[in-house]
């Protein structure tokens, strides 16, 4: 895998959902919801983007007559995750530390 800095995953909100995905086979849409503390919309929006661009599938299902949405990261989704957050060490390692 080589580290590649990505731009739709490197948005705050969007690369908490990935880190929060990346743990896990699926997680409820009301879990994710509440880890990141956004409104439905704000988190709605974020995983569209991740969506389009192929790195999140959504799941859609009943449970106790209630509809529920389970989401989770692809293969590509957990390969584009993986080589951010490894660009993103390689970054933070060739940062010159702030004298104090």
């Amino acid at each position: 895998m080589v580290p590649r800095f990505d731009p739709v995953i490197h948005a705050p909100l969007r690369l908490q959902i990935c880190a929060l995905l990346s743990a896990a086979d699926d997680i409820e849409f009301a879990v994710v919801r509440e880890e990141t503390e956004v409104s439905d919309s704000v988190l709605s929006k974020h995983l569209k983007q991740l969506e389009e661009a192929g790195y999140l599938k959504l799941r859609k299902g009943t449970v106790s007559s209630r509809q529920r949405t389970w989401l989770s990261l692809t293969s590509d989704g957990r390969r584009a995750f993986a080589a951010h957050v490894q660009e993103l060490t390689r970054l933070a390692a060739v940062a010159t530390p702030v004298a104090e």
